[in-house]
């Protein structure tokens, strides 16, 4: 993507993001300007025990060029009353492996190039300078952090410790154990000490209601001459605790990041001068990271970790649809090394990594994905030695019940299940301000038994691919039969036209989807009542982007996700569209058409799923190429015009169920 930035006004560029990840849970992002407009943005964010505990280390670089002795800012920074203007020499930003920004004043042409190197907490930031008939200074200031990328203060005073070697520069931050490495490939280093960038202004975190201003940290410049009509490559590299940093590596990091791209793209089978197909590939990779030996997925960022239902909606658009059989395989892996009590864990502390289980879904999305694994790989044996006695586990323990974190998840009497308490929320729709619950859906929710019926029939196909006990696999097969039969008594609203979201519960959410779009759906497709379900979802929920939360007839309807904290999760589910809901929509689509039986409807049927898909692809491209985030699908829409991007601006699960239709 290309844009001319002479042609953006600056209120519109500072919404439009982008980023760019380094394998280990750590990024680099800012806005299309260059200007942080969240705490969240930085060009080195590390993870100090991958892919957790992430620290800003390197805010940005602030570059200046004095030409005849007048200095000329290239930087923007927002302050509550003060904007640098350096963004009005910004002539093109373009963001396809990497961003690349080009500046032009007085004939003097800056090309900026960020590239993190893969599995490393380093940047490197390559500039292309082509100077005009003057003699020119170019100036690099490099502004430091050294705090949780959670927390931003506006009253911290950096105590700055700095060696310096010719360019080679070994600062340490109030102490901290941790040592930040700068080298610079030419020019001199000069010290500025006790100085800082004070007060910079953080729009985003203003709108969310949290703190939105701090101080940086400067421990110096570096100083590059330019002669008359010199071009000339310089490279800054920033290392968080790795000093064996070499400058002159800068364009072959970016070359490699480059053919890395290159290698996974014709990996999936794409064509090499596929745009959209390369854009996927970018956007996937983004969330693929290491945590300890084995690969895991993060749900979303800025601010996301990784979380065991996010990983099984998101496994296949990230891992199969790619041909990353390998790290579909490292995910199953993650998913099922921490199950306890048959529990997979939704998440890992941000601090320790210790594993959290506050999730009903985790472990029954599960089941749907190793039967996806199974349809793109035929890797039967893998899933016989590896998961599927975890998968027999989960089984046990949901029928046996878990008390595990006030989870109370038991099979009834009808074969149902039935999970949360009045103040345990444990579905994806978990919004909860204190001791308020902002969607209470404790019971027997919808999506919950579709899954449980879904991974009974899972388990004993593969029972019965495995040659396991015959009893056992009927055992699975009477128990899905019962499911069956109990869901389709008690889950069809008359009133509604479609089903409770949870027993009792007639607010029409698309949770009801998840019993027309598995592997094996627990309404029969072909009855009157799945299409019925299916049209009111289409009327009441479908919309530009994804799927709305709540109809909007329903008084609780909250259409636009924006305010402080407490605004913000009383609107989460309650109407906000989520892409990663069409994903479902989609499936349940497809699953509909295979069940058609007379040849006009189906034909019918066909061609309006294919308009669908043409209508879907069509915003998303434009999503990509001009919205919130340059290459990316963010978490969330507003459900009313202009249906603003909102949450988290890279999503994995977004990515995953929109890319997984349009491509």
């Amino acid at each position: 993507m290309r844009k001319d930035m002479r042609k953006v006004n600056f209120e519109n560029a500072i919404q439009k993001e982008w980023i760019m990840t380094n394998g280990l849970g750590g990024f680099a992002s800012s806005t299309i300007v260059g200007a942080n407009t969240r705490k969240y943005h930085g060009l080195l964010i590390a993870p100090l025990s991958a892919p957790a505990n992430r620290y800003l280390i390197l805010s940005k670089i602030d570059e200046s060029i004095d030409i005849n002795g007048k200095n000329h800012i290239l930087y923007t920074n927002m302050c509550r009353d003060n904007i640098s203007l350096g963004y009005k020499y910004l002539t093109q930003f373009s963001k396809e492996e990497i961003p690349v920004f080009t500046y032009e004043i007085d004939g003097v042409c800056v090309e900026k190039s960020i590239c993190m190197e893969h599995g490393k907490n380093v940047v490197v930031v390559l500039y292309h300078v082509k100077n005009g008939e003057s003699k020119s200074l170019l100036k690099l200031t490099p502004l430091l952090n050294y705090r949780n990328f959670h927390s931003a203060s506006l009253d911290r005073v950096y105590k700055v410790k700095q060696e310096v070697s010719k360019n080679f520069v070994d600062v340490t931050i109030d102490k901290e154990p941790h040592h930040i490495y700068m080298n610079c490939s030419d020019g001199r280093y000069v010290k500025t000490p006790n100085d800082s960038f004070k007060d910079m202004y953080y729009i985003e975190e203003e709108k969310r209601g949290l703190s939105d201003q701090e101080n940086q940290a400067i421990a110096g410049r570096y100083e590059i001459k330019l002669k008359p009509n010199e071009e000339k490559y310089i490279t800054f590299v920033c290392s968080l605790d790795d000093k064996r940093i070499k400058t002159k590596d800068a364009q072959k990091v970016i070359q490699g990041e480059k053919e890395r791209i290159d290698k996974l793209v014709k990996q999936a089978g794409f064509k090499e001068n596929d745009e959209l197909a390369i854009t996927y590939i970018i956007a996937a990779d983004n969330f693929i990271v290491k945590r300890k030996k084995l690969h895991t997925m993060i749900a979303g960022y800025p601010w996301f970790l990784d979380w065991g239902r996010d990983t099984c909606i998101a496994f296949e658009g990230i891992a199969l649809k790619n041909k990353r059989f390998d790290v579909a395989k490292d995910l199953l892996k993650t998913l099922t090394k921490d199950i306890k009590c048959g529990l997979v864990p939704n998440g890992y502390s941000e601090y320790d990594n210790t594993p959290l289980y506050n999730s009903v879904d985790s472990s029954l999305l599960l089941f749907n994905q190793v039967k996806k694994y199974i349809n793109y790989t035929g890797d039967y044996d893998f899933i016989r030695d590896e998961i599927y006695d975890k998968l027999k586990n989960i089984i046990n323990e949901y029928r046996s019940g878990i008390d595990l974190d006030d989870n109370n998840i038991y099979m009834d009497e009808d074969y149902l299940i039935s999970a949360g308490t009045l103040s345990t929320q444990n579905t994806w729709m978990d919004a909860k301000i204190g001791n308020f619950v902002v969607t209470p859906r404790n019971g027997k929710q919808v999506e919950i038994n579709a899954l449980w019926y879904n991974a009974l029939m899972v388990v004993a196909e593969l029972g019965k691919k495995f040659g396991d006990d015959k009893a056992l696999v009927s055992e699975y097969k009477k128990m899905a039969k019962n499911v069956k039969k109990s869901f389709n008594e008690k889950f069809y609203n008359k009133d509604t036209k479609c089903l409770y979201d949870v027993l009792g519960d007639d607010s029409i959410r698309p949770n009801q989807l998840f019993a027309l779009s598995l592997e094996y759906p627990v309404l029969d497709l072909s009855t009157d009542v799945a299409k019925t379900v299916f049209h009111t979802c289409t009327k009441k929920l479908l919309n530009l982007h994804g799927l709305k939360t709540l109809a909007k007839e329903d008084s609780r309807y909250i259409g636009v996700y924006e305010g402080n904290q407490y605004r913000r999760d009383i609107s989460y589910h309650q109407g906000i569209t989520w892409p990663w809901l069409i994903g479902l929509y989609n499936d349940a689509y497809v699953n509909l058409i295979k069940a058609e039986k007379n040849k006009e409807n189906k034909k019918k049927l066909k061609a309006n799923y294919k308009l669908f898909v043409q209508d879907l692809k069509k915003t998303y491209i434009k999503e990509m190429n001009d919205g919130k985030t340059i290459g990316s699908i963010p978490e969330l829409y507003d459900s009313k015009r202009p249906y603003e991007a909102k949450g988290a601006f890279a999503q994995s699960w977004s990515v995953s169920e929109v890319f997984r239709i349009i491509l």
